[in-house]
């Protein structure tokens, strides 16, 4: 009989992979469990491509995401864009399994007729796209934070502030110490108790800043995320909990990004 080569072994694993996720409790956890989330980044160059994306998301892609039960689908886009010659704009969808995640892969293609909305978006010109490059990212929610919520923010909508924060680590063993911090630590509860309405947390399993984390926080305005800021960097659980010797040297990055929510966000 012919022996496995290495990269026939590798080969076997990914055939085999679709009938492992069941038994392993990756491909659907128990009602309560830890969700999966998938953040889809578009760049676009100018209004003109932001605009049709828009269209796109607004008229077909989130009505379709809510026809397969995902009720709660954030569109943001960093205060920045008003300035800046790459306009991003993030969709953050929450998952109940990784079967959702790979049904999300058809979504954008669906046909449309000449006159339905998202026509624009899905036959665009090759010389004049929506976007210039797109990133998805896909995450699992921490274990003390197993799914997401939708913030209860008071007054106007334009100006509640999401602020989507990605830590990376060194290494990977950093990056489980900073996992680590979040859970067992005590961060995510220290944020719950001084009130910064977090939306998730979760650890990034592909992308393209690895090893990271990610979470999203929400607050009314700037004044209110200042605010709570500040009374955080003067918590003493905090002081305490940053000094502690396992916890030294986890972040080698901190990229820090305010954003207001797109008009027909579900958030």
């Amino acid at each position: 009989m012919k022996r496995f080569t290495g990269v026939s072994n590798v080969m076997l694993v990914f055939l085999l992979l679709p009938a492992m996720l069941p038994l392993t409790g990756m491909a659907s956890p128990a009602a309560g469990g830890r969700e999966f989330y998938t953040i889809k980044v578009y760049h676009c160059k100018d209004t003109r491509g932001e605009k049709v994306l828009d269209d796109y998301l607004q008229n077909v892609y989130l009505p379709l995401l809510h026809k397969t039960g995902i009720a709660k689908v954030g569109v943001f886009k960093p205060l920045a864009n008003d300035t800046a010659a790459d306009r991003v704009v993030y969709v953050f969808i929450p998952l109940k399994s990784l079967e959702q995640w790979h049904q999300l892969a058809t979504l954008p293609s669906k046909e449309t007729g000449p006159n339905d909305p998202g026509t624009v978006y899905i036959n665009a010109d090759p010389a004049t796209p929506p976007y210039t490059r797109m990133e998805s990212i896909l995450l699992e929610a921490f274990p003390l934070a197993p799914q997401m919520q939708a913030p209860a923010l008071n007054g106007p909508k334009e100006e509640h502030i999401y602020e989507l924060r990605s830590y990376e680590s060194p290494t990977e063993k950093y990056n489980e110490s900073k996992v680590n911090m979040f859970n067992e630590g005590g961060e995510t509860a220290l944020f719950k108790r001084l009130g910064f309405n977090a939306v998730f947390y979760a650890e990034v399993l592909s992308g393209s800043h690895m090893p990271n984390l990610m979470y999203m926080t929400s607050f009314d305005n700037k004044a209110a995320r200042d605010a709570h800021w500040k009374t955080f960097g003067d918590d003493a659980e905090w002081k305490k909990l940053k000094e502690q010797p396992r916890y030294l040297n986890n972040v080698s990055k901190a990229e820090v990004i305010l954003c207001h929510a797109a008009a027909y966000s579900d958030l």
